[in-house]
Order: C-alpha cells, then structure tokens, then sequence
C-alpha cells in the first residue's frame, strides 16, 4: 500500500483549500500538516521544497509540488 499524500499547508489559505477539496473528490488519501502550528511539519517542508515558505506544499513520495493551480 503506498504511503498517503503528505500536504503542507496553513489555515486560511485558499489554494489549501482548493487542494484539499480536489484530494477528497478524487479519494486521494492524505495527511494534513499545519505549517504555522507545528514547526517540524514547517521545517520538513523547507526540506522538501528548497527552503520555499509556499503553501501548499503536496509530497507524494519521490514528488514534490508547490502550489496548487488545480480547479474549483
């Protein structure tokens, strides 16, 4: 079974959002982490993304979005 979709993000964030709801239509399995209240999540996201502070970040395994340009 492949790991779920790791998704950085921040409360408020609209392309977050847009993100998250497009994983549910599709039943994409993820786990949601909070950059702004929880800093490992935050430095893990740097690590991921070259040190970029843009949300959301999606990680699926080897793959590494930032941002979400998708619909809705």
């Amino acid at each position: 079974m492949a790991e779920p979709v790791r998704l950085f993000m921040k409360s408020g964030c609209p392309h977050c959002f847009n993100a998250k709801r497009d994983m549910d239509a599709r039943g994409v399995e993820y786990v949601e982490y909070n950059v702004r209240q929880n800093k490992d999540a935050l430095a893990e996201m740097l690590k991921l993304n070259g040190g970029r502070r843009d949300v959301p970040t999606i990680a699926e395994g080897d793959s590494v979005t930032v941002g979400y340009k998708g619909g809705y």
